[in-house]
């Protein structure tokens, strides 16, 4: 039997046949046409998974499960809002059902399901308690425990990058202030670097950015930080403050094995990695003792189409 695994971005939707070893044999992809509507979106995933399983020489008899990854928060009702896909209250799983009858489908949080593949074949493989945080434009984040998502008594659970750890000088998008997503996502790195340049503090930064301080973005900043850059080394060493103040929480209330870092912003694992661990141990509750291995994801964009193949 086969698994698929279903991806859905603001921009694009990846569906992948994931065999019992979580390989990936066969993939496709189509565009996200958002402003055609939710109805018609799914109806572009449903040609999307039938065209390969088709194209393949399979059929649904071989396909054991089809699991989706949505970029919103799924309520117990099976109701999704997204506004990046300007869905509101769209009743989500019953789309799905109605698409595919002859065959279970399951459905969480994409950065949910991302921990998932992670935890079966990745980074946090053969962990009791697991932790990934998705550092991107913004933070997503999944908990995995024995093998399944931890997603809490309403479905809420796991949304770890509007967990409160400081108050900051812009709101969040959800309309909080100091949501870990302000300090260590993509965008606050980029902000944090605008803001102290505009402030009047020279940078490399701005050289690289062509003297425009809208065209800065993360690597940018990571690549100025290697090169001892004042601004760059401010903001790097507050996004990894605040990163530790996460984790050290996360550790001192769930004490997993292995906390796992993902998104685009860990390509600087280097420099992420590099004393993270001293940091945490500073504000750990016991400080002596054994705590989470600190690592980086390893299998990039494939796990979301390897972690939704799997819920169950």
């Amino acid at each position: 039997m086969y698994f698929i695994g279903v991806d859905i971005g603001g921009t694009g939707v990846q569906a992948g046949i994931v065999n019992e070893s979580g390989n990936i044999l066969f993939r496709k992809e189509c565009t996200t046409n958002v402003n055609s509507g939710f109805e018609s979106v799914m109806d572009d995933i449903n040609t999307l998974v039938r065209e390969l399983i088709k194209e393949n020489n399979l059929n649904m008899d071989d396909i054991k499960s089809i699991g989706f990854g949505v970029p919103s928060f799924i309520n117990k009702s099976g109701l999704v809002t997204c506004v990046n896909l300007g869905w509101h209250e769209v009743d989500f799983m019953q789309a799905l059902k109605s698409r595919f009858p002859d065959v279970s489908v399951y459905a969480e949080n994409d950065a949910t399901v991302a921990a998932l593949g992670e935890a079966k074949f990745g980074s946090m493989k053969d962990k009791n308690i697991a932790v990934m945080y998705t550092l991107g434009t913004g933070v997503g984040g999944g908990i995995i425990i024995n093998g399944k998502a931890f997603t809490g008594a309403n479905g809420m659970g796991s949304e770890i990058g509007h967990t409160v750890i400081g108050e900051n000088y812009f709101n969040c998008n959800c309309g909080n202030n100091g949501c870990l997503e302000t300090f260590c996502s993509a965008t606050a790195i980029i902000k944090h670097a605008q803001k102290l340049i505009e402030e009047g503090k020279n940078s490399k930064i701005l050289e690289l950015a062509e003297n425009n301080l809208q065209n800065i973005n993360a690597k940018m900043v990571f690549d100025a930080y290697r090169e001892n850059d004042v601004v760059a080394l401010e903001t790097i060493n507050r996004f990894k403050s605040y990163l530790a103040k996460a984790m050290s929480g996360m550790i001192n209330t769930l004490d997993p094995d292995v906390i796992s870092i993902g998104g685009g912003v860990s390509r600087a694992s280097d420099i992420i990695l590099d004393g993270i661990e001293d940091l945490i141990r500073q504000q750990i509750l016991y400080k002596k003792e054994d705590f989470a291995e600190i690592v980086c994801a390893n299998l990039g964009a494939d796990a979301g189409i390897i972690g939704a193949a799997f819920l169950n």
